[in-house]
């Protein structure tokens, strides 16, 4: 299959399941919380990829005071925090990252920003020098604000920038800023990004003599 090019201004990033790969953790605090809370695992682990541990607790207690999920968000984010067994680069993420060091590009994650370092110090990942974290926004996603405050902070309009992204309530997001999304990795499959990966190793980055970038994409969905 030909490769895909996709042409853009800037890059915004999502860290759990597009460079890092955190499910072990993820699962195993989850887990937990799930059982204290008398509900089935499984369940939860469908909806927590992407949005913030309070978001994630409203969806699945729905009933439950707000100021108990920033709570037990709280908790969880600790928890997360200590526990970086398991946590490794996607594959390619180390390449990736290094051919867009000199590129407009930034980290729009759901972690705060001691949880974003810690796994990306543990997966030997640089951090970008613009981060959008918990801290950074008031909305989680499925909602915008992260990748349009990412858009923003680079100096990029939406529509120049692409979103790079594993999780349903994550791709909504970068679709709802008006942004082209690359889906990356299983959860991404089904949700009909404008191109898919399996990795980064997947994806060659140029840089056009403009100061755009370009993504080669090859065996792109």
């Amino acid at each position: 299959m030909p490769a895909t090019v996709l042409t853009a201004r800037a890059l915004l990033l999502d860290m759990d399941g597009t460079l890092v790969n955190s499910d072990a953790v993820v699962e195993r605090c989850w887990r937990r919380w799930a059982l204290r809370h008398g509900l089935d695992p499984e369940d939860a682990l469908k909806v927590v990829h992407g949005r913030q541990g309070y978001a994630t607790m409203a969806v699945l207690l729905p009933n439950r005071p707000v100021e108990q999920n920033y709570a037990d968000n709280r908790v969880m984010l600790a928890e997360e925090t200590a526990d970086t067994d398991g946590v490794v680069p996607v594959g390619g993420a180390d390449v990736f990252m290094d051919a867009i060091a000199a590129l407009p590009h930034a980290l729009v994650t759901s972690a705060d920003q001691a949880l974003a370092q810690a796994r990306m110090t543990a997966a030997g990942l640089r951090m970008p020098e613009l981060k959008v974290t918990a801290e950074s926004v008031g909305a989680s996603k499925p909602d915008p604000e992260g990748f349009l405050k990412g858009a923003a902070g680079l100096g990029f309009e939406p529509a120049d920038c692409i979103v790079f992204e594993d999780s349903e309530a994550g791709i909504a997001a970068g679709r709802a800023a008006g942004m082209r999304v690359v889906g990356v990795g299983p959860r991404a499959a089904a949700l009909s990004p404008d191109a898919h990966v399996e990795d980064l190793t997947q994806i060659r980055v140029e840089a056009a003599a403009d100061g755009s970038v370009l993504l080669h994409i090859s065996g792109a969905r």
